[in-house]
């Protein structure tokens, strides 16, 4: 199994000096803005819910 994949940049500032914080899984600290945040992984859409061809509005 491979490893998880790590965020690239801060989704609060956009910096990308980010460190694993001692939260635990899946929680990561910006050194830029100061800010500590967590990701995790719902799940996958329903195939019900794939996005149109058309691409524009409807009338």
């Amino acid at each position: 199994m491979s490893e998880r994949m790590a965020p690239f940049y801060c989704p609060y500032c956009g910096d990308e000096d980010l460190r694993p914080s001692v939260e635990g899984h899946g929680a990561w600290e910006c050194v830029a803005c100061s800010r500590a945040f967590s990701l995790k992984f719902l799940g996958l859409l329903a195939q019900g819910l794939k996005r149109s061809d058309s691409g524009g509005a409807q009338i």
